[in-house]
Formats: structure tokens, sequence, C-alpha cells
């Protein structure tokens, strides 16, 4: 009978031995570490020794940096993000590296660009520091291959800024922050609004815009498909979505934009439009960022709690590397209201 869940070099891998076992693989994990505290939390003397025979029987060997994280402290806390130079991303850093030096911890960070090539030389790169685990703030889809990577290794990890699967995790409530965004413009009078969704592969902008639609159908107000674009996290990507949306033969009231510097581009895409923001057309951001509040027509923004979901994350890492069960956290987004939606939409 073929072994389950095997790498792509045909060897077996942690997760292998787990379902073998018949236990969860953070229990394989512990069992299989050289730590006697791990050991004592992964159940009787005879469910370790099964563990282990099993992982002999198989040839499972452990990954040396997996194995480094149970049986050596270095402490130092990895963290992989798209980029630093992202306001949002910076901030949620400077809560991890703020708790994590409280906590005994430095940090390393490294930039993953949001590509599979650079992602993965950045992980090796971490990992090669010997880290006691990693905090990523990058994760693509529910079924992420990086992130199922470091399960099948055995190495600690904490999500943030997105979520994927049922990974632990801390992120801001995006799902309700799209209802937020949905029921301000609704309130306002807006029946033709559009959405520039980000990146699919983005649980951000995903569940952002699933919320803000649920929503809107919720209160009778449909968003047919061709008012929905995606487009990437920046200045770019906003103008580039909001000009195509401008463009159509019924242009919309208003634009739930999911990211602050989409939003910042959308703006410019009005202007270029002939369209004034907050009177002719009103545009909702999300994450709130210092900038956004300073503009010529001040944004209207749902505003996510940066600094606490990295400050979480990495009390949340510390608690799994001292064998704590933790479970995902999300954090309640707050409506933002200034000029750039205080226009009375056009109802008719």
């Amino acid at each position: 009978m073929p072994l389950p869940h095997l790498d792509r070099t045909g060897r077996p891998t942690l997760r292998t031995v787990a379902e073998l076992a018949g236990v969860h693989i953070s229990t394989a994990s512990r069992a299989l570490s050289d730590s006697p505290r791990a050991n004592e939390r992964s159940g009787s003397a005879g469910t370790i020794a099964r563990i282990r025979e099993i992982a002999e029987e198989i040839g499972f060997e452990r990954n040396p940096h997996g194995a480094s994280l149970r049986t050596s402290e270095s402490r130092l806390f990895g963290v992989l993000v798209p980029r630093l130079s992202d306001v949002v991303l910076a901030t949620i850093y400077e809560g991890i590296e703020d708790r994590s030096r409280e906590l005994g911890y430095q940090t390393f960070v490294a930039n993953g660009r949001d590509s599979p090539e650079i992602r993965k030389s950045a992980l090796e790169m971490l990992l090669a520091r010997r880290v006691d685990g990693l905090i990523l703030g990058d994760a693509q889809s529910d079924d992420d291959p990086l992130i199922r990577s470091l399960v099948d290794r055995g190495v600690a990890f904490v999500l943030t800024n997105r979520r994927s699967g049922d990974h632990p995790s801390v992120t801001c409530d995006d799902y309700a922050g799209g209802r937020l965004a949905a029921d301000h413009l609704l309130d306002l009078g807006h029946v033709a609004p559009a959405v520039v969704a980000g990146e699919p592969y983005a649980s951000t902008g995903r569940d952002r815009t699933r919320g803000f639609l649920d929503r809107c159908r919720e209160r009778g107000v449909e968003v047919p498909g061709d008012r929905l674009v995606h487009s990437a996290f920046d200045v770019a990507g906003g103008h580039h979505a909001a000009a195509e949306l401008l463009s159509r033969p019924i242009p919309p009231t208003a634009l739930f934009v999911v990211n602050d510097f989409a939003a910042i581009g959308a703006m410019g895409a009005a202007r270029e439009a002939g369209r004034v923001v907050g009177r002719d057309l009103a545009i909702v951001g999300y994450n709130d960022i210092p900038l956004v509040r300073e503009l010529p027509v001040p944004l209207t923004s749902v505003a996510s709690p940066m600094y606490r979901m990295g400050s979480r994350a990495a009390q949340m890492l510390r608690d799994i590397l001292a064998g704590e069960t933790v479970g995902s956290e999300t954090m309640a987004p707050a409506l933002c209201i200034r000029e750039s939606t205080m226009g009375t939409g056009d109802a008719d």
C-alpha cells in the first residue's frame, strides 16, 4: 500500500507519520522531538513509542531545520511578508518586533514579493538562520504549498495579515469590515456600487469583497460580476481597476476598494474621469493608514488593528513553542468616515 503525503522526492513527511499513527500532526511532531517537555505533551508513553516506531519503519527523517526548532533555542523569530515597504505590513511588523523583544526574542524579516520562487528562497534563508519559529504575513489561498511544506517539516508558525485554512492566525475580521463598508454606502443611498477587489489569492481581498457583496445582497442590492475588478494592492493597480469601472456605459456611483493604496489610485482615476470624489463618486478604502487622513479629500476607510495583530501573532508563536494549544483570532475592524463618501449618492 503506498504511503500517504510523500514529499516531491518521494520521501515520507511528518504528515505521513501522523496519519499512519492516527494522531494530529502536532502530536507526531512533539513525539519525535528531543525535548522532554514536548514529549510530555504528546500523550502516553505508548503513543510516543508507536509514533517513533512508525517513523523508523517508513524511514522518516526529520528535517534539520524543523528539528532545531524543538531541540534548541536561537531566541529568533523569522518573519516573512510580501513587502516591508507597505505601510500596513511595516506596522504589523512593528507590533511583532516590539512584542518579540518583550518576550526575549529578536526578529529577522524577509520580503516574499508574493512570488512563489522568492517566497521559497526567503523561507529557506530564514530557516538557515535556525529561527525558533516563523510568522507569515503573506499566506496565499487556503492550500498554500509553502505553508503545507512547513507543516510537513514540523516548523512552528503563525499567520497574520492573511489567513489560510485552519492554521493558527491573527487577522482582522475582514468579512465584517466589508459589511461595514457596504452598510455605509447603502445608507448613503448608493444602489450602483462596485468593488476593486485586490488579488484573488489573498484572504484579505477575498473576505472583504465577500462581506461587502453579502451585505449588499441582504439589503436588496445585487452587485453584478462586471462591477467587480481584481487589482494589485498598490496605487497603480487601484488606478487601473477604477479607470476600467468608470469607463463603463453606466459607471458606479461608489467604489469599495479593499486596500488604501489602491483606493488612492482610484481617487486619481476619478479625477482623470472628471469626477469629484465625495460629490460625484464615493470611495471607501481599507486599513486606515495615516496617509489617508491627510489627502486633499480625506479617505473614508475601514480601520484594521495592524499593530495589535503583529503583537498578538508574536505572543501566539511563543505560546506554540511553549507547547500551548492556540486557536486563530480575529480582531474587530472600525469604519472611519471622512469626506470621500460624504455625498448622498444617486439613488435613482
